[in-house]
């Protein structure tokens, strides 16, 4: 079992929090996870986890997982240097242990929720 793949302090700063909703179109996407949608689309091509649903024209609709997988090779090729090999490889090896920075990553985004609403329950 390979160590999990930090995402580091500076880069939860410049990513915004995932809203919740069951599915996110590219554009939004793109936003969240600060990447151009042309890149979105080629890492569906290399990345095997990354496989958002498609329907009516072919539109893409990305699932929470599937950002925050994104998130992942976003941090392991800007943040930590890797090339796309590299990362894919990294990928692969943590699949089965469902990596547990995207666990943290969903711990802080359900604090951030539970402080927004207790923000808005304290503003009644």
């Amino acid at each position: 079992m390979q160590e999990s793949i930090p995402v580091t302090e500076k880069e939860e700063e410049v990513l915004s929090t995932i809203p919740s909703k069951r599915y996110f179109t590219i554009s939004e996407v793109s936003v969240l996870c600060d990447v151009k949608t042309h890149v979105l689309r080629y890492w569906e091509q290399e990345f095997a986890q990354l496989k958002p649903v498609k329907r009516r024209g072919n539109r893409r609709y990305y699932t929470r997982q599937n950002v925050l997988i994104i998130r992942q090779i976003r941090s392991l090729l800007y943040g930590h240097g890797y090339t796309i090999t590299g990362a894919r490889a990294r990928l692969s090896g943590e699949e089965e242990s469902r990596d547990a920075s995207q666990f943290l990553q969903l711990v802080k985004q359900m604090k951030a929720e539970l402080d927004e609403v207790l923000n808005v329950l304290k503003h009644r």
